[in-house]
């Protein structure tokens, strides 16, 4: 790459559990060589998915090539954190050759694509493409549309109502964004629910955007990166649901705690109260690690909604507690939640 060449950043969006850290422990599996950076961005406090990609014994996956940023939402503190971070990556003796940045699940991309017009930044970074991953499974149930009737009902109790659906409208700016729509998990759906998945798609894309099938994330890095996008800019191709608020929002919908875990003899138990837990509770996402009495490895565990799923992924690197995160809208009961899992 010439001094002359501009950085290619690959912005990887999807709403919470959609399988992104997946996609990106992928590509850099297949990475060929190239030097490339990870940004992990992490609505929470804790974060779960830089911990999860550092260390992963994955040529390029060394704690110092991943850059995590928790406790907040990129698209909120891009002054903040997000440029001090691209000009760092930037200023490395050995800068990346491409950067991969996962968004949190609860953002939306479009100010983030406009701050690569920061001068700070413009002349020496472009977006190369924004990859937004959709959990099949989970749109498939609907998880992300409203209920024609339920809304219906609302209105018609109160005409005066501003109905909005907050898991909706991050689903449908995320996609709006898309250069490409990666549609995840697809091994779980049957070619019917795949092919309504893809019309359903389809409805939210302002654009010709291709929409490819996956299980794990499993694409080549030639599918997803080498786009040449500039995504920055097309921005008026990329509506949002905020557009008339110049890209303001808040993320009052939405909130998270960390639940610290005693030390377990097995999990078992633990296992079977999570879904449950989850249902009840309509929680969007668990995700965190166990520590088993005996065991040098910790014991991954990811949930979205009521699916979950558990391995062991690499040993405890400090004698921390185990923990798990949970998100969900808000005002969810963190006392009953927290309550019911360690029970």
């Amino acid at each position: 790459m010439s001094a002359l060449e501009k950085v290619p950043a690959t912005i990887v969006t999807g709403f919470l559990g959609a399988g992104k850290t997946t996609l990106l422990r992928h590509l850099m599996q297949h990475a060929g060589g190239r030097r490339i950076a990870i940004i992990v961005n992490e609505f929470g406090s804790l974060g779960v998915d830089g911990e999860t990609l550092k260390d992963c014994g994955i040529p390029g996956c060394e704690a110092e090539n991943i850059v995590e940023l928790a406790n907040g939402c990129l698209c909120c503190t891009v002054a903040d954190d997000f440029i001090p971070t691209i000009e760092a990556l930037l200023g490395r003796e050995n800068p990346p050759e491409h950067i991969l940045i996962e968004t949190s699940g609860l953002a939306l991309p479009k100010p983030l694509i406009k701050a690569f017009n920061w001068p700070a930044i413009r002349s020496r970074v472009t977006v190369d493409g924004v990859v937004a991953v959709v959990d099949g499974p989970a749109a498939a149930e609907g998880r992300f549309a409203d209920d024609p009737e339920a809304v219906a009902a609302q209105r018609a109790a109160d005409p005066s109502l501003d109905h909005d659906n907050p898991l909706a409208e991050v689903f449908e700016d995320q996609l709006a964004a898309a250069d490409i729509v990666v549609l995840n998990k697809a091994d779980l759906l049957d070619e019917a629910a795949i092919a309504a998945l893809r019309a359903e798609i389809a409805t939210h894309l302002p654009r010709a955007v291709k929409v490819v099938p996956a299980k794990e994330g499993a694409l080549a890095p030639d599918v997803l990166l080498g786009l040449a996008a500039a995504a920055e800019d097309d921005l008026a191709s990329r509506p949002s649901h905020h557009d008339a608020e110049d890209g303001a929002h808040e993320h009052d919908d939405f909130e998270s705690f960390v639940l610290v875990l005693p030390e377990y003899d097995s999990a078992d138990e633990l296992l079977r109260r999570l879904p449950e837990v989850a249902a009840r509770h309509d929680i969007l996402r668990i995700k965190g690690f166990v520590r088993l009495k005996g065991k040098p490895m910790r014991l991954a565990v990811q949930g979205v909604g009521r699916r979950f799923r558990q391995h062991f992924d690499q040993p405890w690197k400090d004698d921390r507690d185990g923990h798990l995160v949970v998100i969900g809208q808000a005002g969810m009961d963190q006392e009953a939640i927290a309550k019911a899992i360690l029970q």
